[in-house]
Formats: structure tokens, C-alpha cells, sequence
């Protein structure tokens, strides 16, 4: 990929596909903008047919099977995006990406299963504008058992 393309072009050529767009599960927006900033709330692993990876890492799930949760949850985030703003062109860089990773007590590696969502990320917009800071955190359980939820904030042209 190069980065003389843009996301829209880097995305397509690392021929993964997008699940549609989530729906809330709740009272929320799936995001919002605020002047040059696009707040995206937190997103699960949605497959293409709209069902939910499930799991808690540690127990039901493996560190792979989990990272690989996050980055089905990344592209779950850039569905929301490019179904509210109609192209990834629109982003300039991630800013801040919050990892929450669903796990039994004794997993401590949330940052290599969070890792998923954020090289995804990276491939998108590259190294430069692709990586921002993160928190990458660890709970005994999250909604519908799913292993891995995930939010984050990015800077808009």
C-alpha cells in the first residue's frame, strides 16, 4: 500500500470487507461530530451477516482469535464512518483509540489483542496519521459477551 493513496484507496487494497453499519444497542449515537472531530462510541465485532463475535479471552477465546476481534471491531467503526460521512477520505488521522478487552482475570496482554483495530487503522490512514494515542484496558465482562469493544476519536479535514 502507499501512502500517496488515500484511505478510501489503502482500505480497498487490503481487500477485507465491511460489515453494515451497527445500529445502537442502547440510547447513543453511533457518532458524532464536533467542529473538526469525530467522536465514534464504542463498537463490537460485527460480521458481515450482522452477528456478533462472542467470547471472553481467557476462557472462550484465544489471544489471536481476540486480536482478530478487534480488528473485525475496527472494521466495524469504519463502516459507522463511511456510512455517516461517505468516504474514509474525510478522516486526516485517528486521534485517541480506548480498547476494552472482555477477559478472565489473570489475561494481561490487552494491549496485543487491541493492536487488531489500531494496525487496521494504520494500513488505512498510515504510520503518520494512523496511530494516535490509546489506552488498551482489561473487564471481567462486556455487553452480549463479546470480547473486545473499542471507541475512538479522529480528526476531520
Amino acid at each position: 500500500m502507499s501512502m500517496s493513496n488515500t484511505p478510501d484507496q489503502n482500505f480497498a487494497a487490503l481487500g477485507l470487507v465491511l460489515p453494515p453499519a451497527p445500529t445502537p444497542l442502547g440510547v447513543y449515537k453511533p457518532c458524532l461530530i464536533d467542529g473538526k472531530y469525530l467522536y465514534v462510541s464504542g463498537h463490537g465485532p460485527f460480521r458481515e451477516d450482522k452477528t456478533l463475535i462472542v467470547g471472553r479471552v481467557g476462557l472462550d477465546m484465544d489471544i489471536d482469535a481476540a486480536k482478530l476481534a478487534a480488528r473485525q471491531t475496527g472494521l466495524s467503526i469504519l463502516s459507522t464512518i463511511k456510512s455517516h460521512l461517505g468516504s474514509l477520505d474525510k478522516v486526516k488521522r485517528v486521534i485517541k483509540v480506548l480498547g476494552v478487552v472482555g477477559c478472565t482475570p489473570e489475561f494481561d496482554r490487552h494491549p496485543y489483542v487491541i493492536n487488531g483495530c489500531s494496525e487496521l487503522f494504520a494500513q488505512v490512514w498510515g504510520e503518520e496519521n494512523g496511530v494516535g494515542v490509546r489506552s488498551a484496558v482489561g473487564m471481567g465482562s462486556l455487553p452480549g459477551n463479546i470480547p473486545v469493544e473499542i471507541e475512538a476519536l479522529f480528526e476531520l479535514y
